[in-house]
């Protein structure tokens, strides 16, 4: 393994969509923590706002990288591939204690978006966030762990964990999570459970299709038209990806008695009113942030065992001097998981 330079080039996002590199002191590690050299961040919709607004620190929150140095008190041995959970739990707390560490109360950081993340050269983390993975795996396909089958497979435990026996689900935005929302259900709910999926872009409905999904192109088609092509007039689970009020609304409304629905993409709203929408019906409406870090190893699993199944959803790889050309790429929607690589 090479010497770990004094200095490194880290990707400074100015603001306006522009990013720079600057050389700045590469840290080291104190008691408890390693040295990440990364090799691969994918892009997410999450880092827009620095994108656009700029960020004092090198972002990505979707990291996957090696071990080049490790402090005292620590297991994870130099040279160790894996990847990074975006939030630091403190391991103490009351949910954390229940495993519920994406809900920790006393979190000392959001890597990517409080210090350092997966962008930069390196990243200096606590080890109770590093997974480590087989050296056979690539890292970016690593990355799926994360935000793809992460976040995905969590909005779908959660809403399939509220319902007594669902036959179908629809999936309103076809982005990377909800690709990675329907490759999961496809793997925990079977490939013969039916989910619909809806979007505007074709490329990514593309995408859902070779996933096993069911498509509404909704530029094209209602909601309601768009499910009945496919035989559906309503459903038993919701997971809205799009973070869109419309979407959100009309899903709701296609919701069968004892429906469920699990919000997962940020932004809008949900209006409703409680007495038809809820009480009569018996439906459930919840949120699902991120996942638990006891997820990972379940996940890893999977991964494992269908890799190029979940290998679909990546569709770019720029290298990350070329970081503005990925952003663009992502930004133009015709794409599915976008990965820069160093």
């Amino acid at each position: 393994m090479s010497a770990i330079p004094q200095t490194a080039p880290y990707p400074v996002f100015q603001g306006n969509g522009v990013i720079e590199f600057v050389k700045r002191e590469v840290p080291e590690p104190q008691s408890g923590q390693l040295l990440v050299a990364c090799k691969a961040n994918a892009l997410c919709a999450s880092d827009l706002g620095q994108y656009h607004g700029g960020s004092a620190i090198a972002p990505g929150h979707e990291a996957a990288g090696i071990v080049v140095s490790v402090g005292q008190n620590t297991s994870v041995p130099v040279g160790t591939p894996g990847v990074i959970f975006l939030m630091d739990f403190c391991g103490t707390c009351r949910n954390c204690k229940l495993g519920v560490t994406n809900q920790c109360k006393s979190k000392r950081a959001d890597y990517g978006f409080s210090c350092d993340g997966g962008y930069g050269p390196y990243a200096l983390v606590n080890e109770n966030v590093f997974l480590p993975v087989d050296n056979d795996l690539p890292l970016d396909e690593a990355t799926l762990l994360l935000d793809v089958m992460g976040t995905g497979g969590h909005a779908v435990f959660r809403a399939n964990n509220a319902h007594l026996d669902p036959q179908s689900l629809l999936i309103t935005g076809s982005g990377p999570i909800g690709l990675g929302v329907l490759a999961m259900a496809k793997l925990i709910l079977g490939h013969d459970f039916p989910v619909l999926i809806t979007d505007m872009v074709p490329f990514r409905l593309d995408i859902a299709e070779s996933l096993g999904g069911l498509p509404v192109n909704i530029s094209e088609n209602s909601l309601s038209d768009g499910l009945d092509d496919h035989g559906y007039q309503t459903v038993d689970l919701a997971i809205d990806s799009s973070g869109v009020t419309s979407a959100r609304r009309a899903a709701l409304d296609k919701l069968d008695q004892r429906g469920v629905q699990v919000c997962v993409g940020h932004g809008g709203a949900l209006p409703l009113e409680v007495s038809p929408d809820l009480i009569s019906t018996e439906r459930t409406i919840l949120g699902s942030e991120y996942f638990r870090f006891d997820e990972l190893a379940a996940n890893l699993e999977l991964l494992t065992n269908n890799r190029e199944f979940l290998g679909r959803i990546i569709t770019h790889r720029y290298p990350i001097e070329e970081l503005n050309q990925a952003y663009e790429t992502f930004i133009g929607k015709d794409s599915g998981k976008v990965i820069a690589v160093q």
